[in-house]
């Protein structure tokens, strides 16, 4: 069975699951079962994205739909959901925090507080991933790769406090990050590298006659690598809270009190996992991008040193 949209994904187990409540509890009747499909979808809604935003006091807030648009036969939707918006809360905080960061440092030669726990990021960000990956002429780079670590590292946050999502679980989310991660890749190639050298290495320095068969193969590696950034950080962020929502689903599905202990044991278990999920998915990202980036600046510099 295949689904078009989340939405019909969490239609599907709306059914699955009041099915699963009538037949284990014993429930015959609509309203038993429909109560207890209800509250596991509204788990599901934490992992899932939605145009609706669910707020403490509020309640329930629609998100605006826009009408879709159509642009060479595709149709485009560029309708407000839950993880937009929390993209857009992250970027914020990013600013927010950052700005305030800068300025603490800057009028103490000593930074004490947040404005010391960031430089930690930093320095580390520096000293374990940028120099032993691309040396110091990635210094240049920091600010992108320090961008990526905190933005990740926040949105991978926020999907662990009540009423928040990750929108990193979205893989057009993931898919964007790998995009940017592409192409600063290539871009650092071509600037240590220069544009002839850049192309020659697609040959793989084989004969010419191989030519025909390894430049498929190293422009199939040049996607392979942000693929793989997209797939790690979005599996990792859902898989975490898919097993929190199923756990707890467990309770809704047996109504037992007792069967409740356990679930809920593991569930807290996992989400102190998952809060060291979200600053490994930070780094891994991170790091891998620098790694890929400094594999390419590196080939340039060997070439000078050969020259």
């Amino acid at each position: 069975m295949f689904f078009n949209t989340p939405e019909d994904t969490l239609h599907a187990v709306h059914r699955l699951t009041t099915d699963t409540v009538r037949a284990v509890a014993g429930h015959g009747g609509d309203h038993g079962g429909e109560a207890g499909g209800n509250m596991f979808t509204e788990l599901l809604h934490h992992v899932g994205d939605s145009h609706v935003l669910q707020l403490p006091f509020l309640g329930q807030v629609q998100l605006p739909m826009l009408p879709p648009v159509h642009i060479a036969g595709l149709t485009i939707d560029f309708s407000i959901t839950k993880h937009v918006v929390f993209l857009w809360v992250a970027a914020l905080l990013l600013c927010v925090l950052a700005i305030w960061a800068a300025k603490k440092n800057r009028k103490q030669r000593i930074p004490t507080g947040f404005g010391n726990l960031v430089e930690v990021f930093v320095q580390f960000i520096r000293d374990e991933i940028v120099l032993p990956n691309m040396g110091p002429k990635g210094v240049k780079y920091m600010p992108y790769l320090l961008t990526t670590f905190f933005y990740i590292l926040l949105m991978n946050l926020l999907g662990l406090i009540p009423y928040g999502a990750s929108a990193t679980g979205n893989v057009s989310v993931t898919a964007g990050l790998a995009i940017i991660a592409f192409v600063m890749i290539q871009a650092s190639a071509i600037r240590a590298q220069g544009l002839g050298h850049y192309l020659a290495h697609l040959t793989g320095g084989v004969h010419w006659a191989l030519w025909p068969i390894m430049i498929p193969i190293e422009i199939l590696g040049m996607f392979t690598k942000p693929f793989a950034l997209c797939i790690r950080l979005f599996a990792n962020m859902t898989g975490g809270h898919t097993v929190i929502v199923s756990l707890i689903g467990l309770i809704f599905i047996f109504q037992s009190y007792v069967i409740a202990i356990g679930p809920l044991g593991f569930a807290l278990g996992i989400n102190f996992l998952e809060l060291f999920v979200a600053f490994l998915q930070a780094y891994i990202f991170t790091m891998l991008t620098s790694l890929f980036m400094g594999l390419g600046m590196q080939v340039g510099g060997h070439d000078e040193h050969a020259h």
